[in-house]
């Protein structure tokens, strides 16, 4: 079987022409359409008219300029469609509540983002009355054993944040199917490196705001799937996005559809750094988590996932045993060696560090964090590319020889 070239289909998507005949698709900022007759209107709020026949509503509702985009992600994910959200969190929450009603039940990664770890622990069961077995990803016997007949949806991260776990999609898949639920995937971690849909997955899931933006600068996010999944998210009496309204704003869309050519020269230089770092560093004896390293427990099957050119991803992961360490590091490598910023998210041009567990996964109370993996002392370093590879190795080398 001929393997899925995102390349490939980004190439063929983004072919389109702006309003004038521009390079660039063209940003429509209206937020509410004309139709020409005022019968159109009934058929749009019912859905009988569509934007595919050139029929818009409402800027909630649909916008071409975040539809010009959100073409590019399916066809980066290669899946059927794809809706844009106002961020990660938004195209999350948006399809938990869709997919889920109250009484219904869901199998969840324990290794997984501290919002969302919150969402599905303490709000939604709170708020909507939606439950949560959280799992070891790498346990199906502990998976298998936590479905009930309320099981709507098995969510898990395709790398885990932070500790780079690697999930069994298609196993994973076959389980959630075989218990009649659907496999949410979160794919923020490794945009082109892994295509979940490719491998099982119904949804695909990201923050945008992370590797696709590359810029820190845009907070953003996308949900990924066939149209009959994706659709009912704007129907205007009961789609989760249309009434809960986390809308992407066209402006956002437009400058981040100019990015997505360039995600995969970026991804392959993150990733280049980041293999390189990760040898290293373990050479110095360090215990470091990273997919490209045959010490990583789920390495070969990363290998045979893993869309090969753009390597094993931006993110190590760090585990030096006490906060205390981790903190003189990190200080070490901002303060005196200009080496990156002390900063949460990632997938920016420059390196950012933190500490998960006071930070992005501070939301995990102890116990499930250490059954997690998750120390005090785990610094995740998601690694950039300015300055050159060697200057940046040598700041890292002096400032890690400090602390050892």
């Amino acid at each position: 079987m001929t393997r899925f070239n995102p390349i490939e289909s980004l190439a063929k998507a983004r072919h389109e022409f702006g309003e004038h005949g521009g390079v660039n698709a063209s940003i429509e900022s209206s937020v509410t359409f004309t139709v020409m007759r005022a019968d159109k209107m009934p058929e749009l709020f019912h859905g009988a008219a569509t934007p595919e026949q050139g029929c818009y509503l409402y800027g909630r509702h649909y916008n071409p300029t975040v539809i010009h985009f959100a073409r590019m992600l399916a066809a980066m994910e290669g899946t059927e469609a794809a809706h844009c959200t106002a961020s990660g969190m938004g195209a999350i929450s948006g399809i938990a509540l869709q997919l889920c009603d109250t009484g219904d039940h869901a199998v969840v990664s324990r290794a997984i983002y501290g919002g969302t770890f919150a969402l599905f622990s303490r709000y939604l069961p709170k708020k909507a009355g939606i439950t949560a077995t959280f799992v070891d990803v790498t346990n199906f016997a502990e998976i298998e054993a936590a479905f009930t007949p309320r099981t709507r949806l098995l969510y898990v991260e395709t790398l885990a944040n932070p500790t780079l776990v690697v999930a069994d999609l298609p196993k994973l898949a076959e389980i959630a199917h075989r218990h009649g639920a659907l496999l949410v995937v979160d794919n923020t971690f490794s945009p082109l490196i892994f295509a979940p849909a490719q491998l099982g997955a119904d949804i695909v899931v990201h923050s945008l705001t992370k590797f696709i933006s590359g810029g820190a600068d845009s907070v953003a996010g996308a949900v990924c799937g066939p149209r009959a999944l994706l659709d009912p998210l704007y129907d205007v009496n009961e789609g989760s996005l249309m009434l809960l309204g986390p809308t992407m704003d066209p402006r956002i869309a437009f400058e981040l559809s100019l990015r997505v050519p360039h995600l995969p020269l970026r991804m392959q230089e993150h990733s280049r750094r980041a293999q390189v770092f990760a040898e290293r560093l373990e050479a110095m004896g360090l215990r470091v988590r990273y997919p490209g390293l045959p010490s990583h427990p789920q390495h070969e099957l990363f290998r045979s996932l893993a869309n090969p050119e753009f390597g094993a991803g931006g993110i190590i992961a760090l585990d030096l045993e006490t906060s205390d360490r981790a903190a003189r590091l990190m200080e070490s490598l901002q303060l005196e060696e200009r080496f990156g910023f002390i900063a949460v998210s990632l997938g920016y041009f420059d390196t950012l560090m933190s500490a998960s567990a006071t930070s992005t996964s501070s939301e995990l109370p102890l116990e499930d964090r250490d059954r997690a993996g998750l120390s005090e002392g785990l610094m995740r370093m998601s690694v950039g590319y300015t300055g050159s590879l060697e200057q940046r190795w040598e700041q890292l080398e002096r400032a890690v020889r400090k602390i050892l």
